[in-house]
């Protein structure tokens, strides 16, 4: 008798656990297999990018940075390339921020809106169907972004976004329409719809931890009901 009122009070326990956790699990249940069902390469947009090959220095470059002399800012890397037939050294710092010099020296300015989109046009496909640009300051970074780094915001036809980084004069992102979905999925899954970064925080936990209770008890009747019925068939 202490058994079979036992094994009433979990299934008791075991409905009410059902209806307050079970939209939760439909949610992730729901949300995972939308944020599976395109690799992840593929919602980053890496299929967008050319392969574009990168053009070798000349031989008798010859490149001198000074960096300013109250310059105290740590240097993370330094590196020179070929840029839209100009060369072009670029220096990034610990921070993240970074800046770029022609080989005599000077520094140069922000990248600018026709930079932004020949840089696009060059390096996605799809390119030179550019609907919309838009810059975006460090502190203020497009709810598709969310990183502090400046940015141009390029719009192409198909809805995507390509960022192109106004210091580093690289593509710092692409934001397809299907990535935009993935985010809006991936911050149901881990219910942070504000920053989408934060995956342990006390309503995920708690609601984590009461789905893992009804299931060791939906595991415990049905094992129990299993043996019931064994027991009745002999």
């Amino acid at each position: 008798m202490g058994q079979q009122r036992a094994m009433r009070r979990f299934a008791a326990w075991h409905i009410w656990l059902g209806w307050l956790v079970g939209l939760p699990i439909l949610m992730w249940t729901l949300t995972g297999l939308i944020m599976v069902i395109k690799p992840i390469e593929e919602v980053r947009g890496n299929h967008l990018r050319k392969d574009v090959a990168e053009v070798a220095l000349p031989s008798d470059t010859n490149i001198s940075v000074s960096l300013p002399s109250d310059s105290t800012d740590p240097v993370r890397s330094v590196t020179t390339q070929v840029e839209r037939g100009e060369t072009v050294t670029r220096i990034t710092y610990m921070d993240g921020t970074s800046e770029r010099f022609r080989p005599d020296g000077k520094r140069m300015s922000p990248l600018s809106e026709v930079e932004a989109r020949m840089i696009v046009d060059e390096n996605i496909v799809g390119g030179d169907k550019i609907v919309s640009s838009k810059r975006f300051a460090a502190d203020e970074p497009s709810s598709d972004f969310r990183r502090p780094v400046p940015v141009w915001q390029i719009g192409l036809q198909d809805g995507t976004h390509v960022y192109v980084g106004t210091e580093t004069g690289a593509i710092e992102a692409v934001r397809t329409r299907w990535w935009r979905t993935f985010d809006f999925m991936w911050g149901l899954h881990i219910m942070d719809l504000e920053t989408r970064e934060d995956t342990s925080h006390p309503t995920l936990i708690l609601f984590a931890s009461l789905s893992v209770i009804g299931s060791l008890l939906g595991c415990v009747l049905l094992f129990r009901r299993r043996k019931s019925r064994v027991r009745v068939a002999a």
